[in-house]
């Protein structure tokens, strides 16, 4: 294919204000003119010629050097790869139309070579679609990617290419989170201050129904409540982008990961407390918890369980209190895989939400499939659970819709762990106890078995944890008296020198005291008997 540099004058005619090109008097001189280039591309699939064409090179010699690059690119392909070809000429037409840098030579037969984009022109937006069109994952983990996408990443850094987005882009887009994080809080404050003010207008009398109208409208213009994205909702937006760009990186559509390098704040996960009788005593005058994770004392889930003991529900909190499944598990734990006679269940899926829909899932690690053995206890507590369910089943007739699930609905139908979640939080407001999530309850069960020196591993096992130290980690909370135990176990471990010099001088000077005192018993019986002697 022909190709060529050639000399070029921009001086125009003053009075036509046409260029002159080769009539330009000046045009013999060796620093007047520019250099340009003109390579003929291989034509489209319809035929229509087109070329790659630059100017306003300063020497012949630079100029030369680009036409070279440019028939360098075209050699990468071979002339019974027609695919190929087209790549490469539609590479060669963008940059030349769009006067974009020449790619590098061996760059672009790496990218050719792996089916990739030549000119790396695909958006971060673009990318991140791709990614999640081929993503498999269960259907409530793919909703929180795509909420991380679109409501974060796309409008922070959708628009930027996705082999130039670098740290301080992604830097740049948590501070702005952070900014309206801010602005969110203050929107709110304000609509929840007009809100409160609405409430305290009488409905009765014309003033009053003009003025609720007129506030009405003022709040109807106001931004909606809205929720800040918090410390653990950034650290998912990063997880979030780091996975898709590791997954163009094994594609080999870039090299490098700026989600993996950027900083942002951790997560501190709050410290699981027990209620304590001086923590509840504090909670009962200000209402506050000490921490967003709280454990309540064997007395209290004693005391809560008796409370709900005529609730349908019962077996499922005495379940989750007592061997620590999680929600979704319990709502979807069928009777199949329910053995009261060898006193375990397995459990193998679970009831999850997807926004408001519910939907049946495979637990989300290997670790989840496991055998949980039963207590006596908890055996008849299922047994009375089944006849109460036979009831139901008896009074519902054909109505009744057989899922084979242990915890339903009246009629048989799934349970939502979001109202189950509901239910536990009105039922604990009204036993007057201190509050607790339900996913405390299965929190406190761990703590009890450990409390009850039951061996980490099986613990571990029983709650479906890959590794015992998460087990160790999240869900040991120290009751009061297993503490004290342990503290005073500890101390008795090291030998103190000058505590037993002390405890040696105490015994001692009771020994003396003791010594003291018989002495001292027996001259007054002495005494006694000479006394005794001279009246006889």
């Amino acid at each position: 294919m022909k190709g060529s540099t050639y000399r070029r004058c921009s001086c125009r005619d003053p009075k036509t204000g046409k260029e002159l090109g080769t009539s330009c008097p000046k045009r013999n001189s060796r620093n007047h003119c520019t250099y340009s280039i003109r390579q003929e591309l291989p034509p489209r699939e319809d035929g229509s010629r087109r070329s790659f064409a630059r100017g306003g090179y300063g020497s012949l010699k630079a100029a030369q050097a680009d036409l070279d690059h440019v028939r360098a690119l075209l050699g990468l392909t071979e002339s019974d790869d027609p695919e190929g070809i087209e790549l490469i000429a539609a590479m060669l037409a963008e940059v030349s139309g769009e006067k974009l840098p020449l790619p590098d030579v061996e760059e672009t037969r790496r990218r050719l070579r792996a089916g990739q984009d030549l000119i790396g022109s695909l958006t971060v937006a673009e990318w991140l679609d791709r990614w999640l069109a081929g993503k498999r994952i269960r259907k409530s983990g793919i909703s929180r990617y795509e909420t991380d996408v679109r409501v974060h990443l796309k409008p922070h850094i959708g628009h930027r290419r996705l082999d130039r987005l670098r740290v301080s882009h992604l830097s740049d887009m948590f501070t702005a989170i952070t900014d309206a994080n801010a602005e969110i809080l203050e929107q709110n404050a304000q609509r929840r201050s007009a809100v409160e003010e609405l409430a305290t207008v009488p409905w009765k009398g014309v003033a009053n129904r003009a003025r609720r109208k007129a506030m009405k409208t003022a709040i109807d213009v106001m931004p909606p409540f809205r929720r800040v994205t918090g410390p653990a909702t950034r650290q998912h937006i990063k997880a979030t982008l780091r996975a898709a760009l590791n997954d163009a990186i094994g594609q080999q559509i870039i090299t490098f990961n700026p989600a993996a390098h950027v900083e942002i704040d951790p997560v501190r996960k709050p410290k699981a407390l027990v209620w304590t009788d001086e923590r509840v005593s504090k909670w009962e005058q200000t209402g506050e918890k000490p921490s967003p994770v709280m454990v309540w004392t064997p007395e209290q889930t004693g005391a809560f369980l008796d409370f709900v003991a005529e609730d349908r529900l019962y077996a499922m909190w005495h379940l989750i209190a007592f061997r620590g499944l999680r929600r979704g598990e319990a709502c979807g734990q069928p009777w199949s895989e329910t053995n009261l006679d060898r006193h375990s269940l397995t459990v193998t899926g679970q009831l999850v939400q997807d926004g408001w829909e519910v939907e049946a899932s495979e637990p989300k690690t290997d670790s989840g499939f496991r055998v949980v053995a039963l207590d006596d206890d908890t055996v008849d507590v299922l047994k009375r659970h089944r006849e109460q369910q036979d009831a139901d089943r008896a009074e519902w007739a054909s109505a009744w819709v057989n899922t084979g699930l242990v915890f339903t609905q009246e009629d048989g139908s799934w349970l939502h762990p979001g109202k189950v979640t509901d239910l536990f939080e009105r039922l604990v407001a009204a036993s007057g106890l201190p509050p607790i999530r339900l996913h405390d309850l299965r929190h406190g069960a761990a703590t009890l078995m450990l409390a009850a020196d039951i061996d980490i591993k099986i613990v571990s096992d029983t709650l479906g944890h890959s590794d015992t130290r998460i087990t160790r980690d999240i869900y040991q909370s120290v009751l009061p008296h297993v503490g004290k135990s342990a503290a005073e176990a500890t101390a008795k471990l090291v030998p103190l020198q000058r505590k037993a010099e002390q405890e040696e001088q105490v015994r001692k000077a009771a020994k003396e005291a003791k010594k003291a005192e018989k002495a001292k018993a027996k001259g007054k019986k002495k005494g006694k008997a000479k006394k005794t002697a001279r009246k006889g």
